[in-house]
């Protein structure tokens, strides 16, 4: 399985997608890397994003097999394993964009244990899926999941920069470190980016988008939250930068600003 230019990380989801058969049985479907991998621009920093896709709900049996798994993957002598992030799929939630929002059992970036939550369970998710999502086992995910519409995207774009972006204005503190401040930036970057477009892209792109069409003051602020990304444990733990982290929630607001203004403009409001 050669589904990554890292072999060490291959060697990481083939260990998974082993662990993931042995479990599932004929409840597997198959599994598939998302976010950067599929669309593109990862680098050694990546988070490793998948869906598993299974026939049915999960069983409490099954859960319980898959929460001794994990660790043991987590576990495994290569830095890529701490970096895996996923939701398991029932079949008909995955390929229903209407059931976007229902909780799906989830392992978060740096976990070891599944919990439920509705993080992967996205109309964005899907698309990439669809569109861009590398095999590792089971079908073409084109048979999965059904087209995703632009208006869609966008919709469920614009709701959660306002979403979010008041959440974060309203409770500043919850995110005051290196690791959110700069994930912060590259991700409200890359939503405006995939607003206007209207498809998914990566942080990269999103980056060299906002840098390339909003004012030139705000490059100095990408650039360094872009050198930020390495070692999220210890970021998480450092205070951000005040004077960034100040122009990050400017940032956003200005991200809130552009976003309303395109949804004026092309009827999305």
């Amino acid at each position: 399985m050669h589904p990554t230019p890292y072999a060490d990380l291959n060697a990481v989801l083939a260990e998974l997608v082993d662990g993931l058969q042995a479990i599932l049985g004929d409840t597997f479907v198959g599994a598939y890397l998302q976010g950067s991998f599929a669309v593109g621009d990862f680098d050694e920093h990546s988070d490793v994003d998948f869906i598993v896709v299974v026939e049915n709900e999960l069983s409490e049996a099954q859960v319980a097999a898959l929460q001794d798994m994990h660790p043991r993957v987590y576990a495994l002598p290569s830095p890529w394993a701490q970096h895996l992030e996923g939701s398991y799929f029932p079949r008909d939630v995955l390929r229903d964009c209407s059931r976007v929002g229902e909780p799906l059992w989830y392992l978060d970036h740096g976990s070891t244990v599944l919990e439920r939550s509705d993080h992967c369970n996205m109309a964005l998710v899907r698309w990439v899926v669809r569109e861009q999502g590398v095999v590792l086992a089971g079908p073409s995910p084109a048979t999965l999941v059904d087209p995703i519409l632009v208006a869609v995207l966008r919709g469920e774009i614009l709701e959660r920069i306002d979403h979010w972006g008041n959440h974060i204005l309203a409770h500043p503190e919850q995110y005051d470190n290196r690791f959110y401040q700069t994930y912060l930036v590259l991700n409200f970057a890359r939503m405006l980016h995939d607003l206007r477009q209207g498809r998914p892209g990566s942080k990269r792109a999103g980056a060299e988008w906002a840098k390339a069409n909003l004012d030139a003051s705000w490059a100095g602020l990408i650039d360094r939250t872009w050198a930020g990304r390495p070692d999220p444990a210890t970021s998480v733990r450092t205070p951000a930068d005040p004077a960034d982290y100040a122009s990050t929630l400017a940032f956003i607001r200005l991200i809130m600003s552009e976003s309303r203004r395109f949804a004026a403009a092309t009827g999305l409001d």
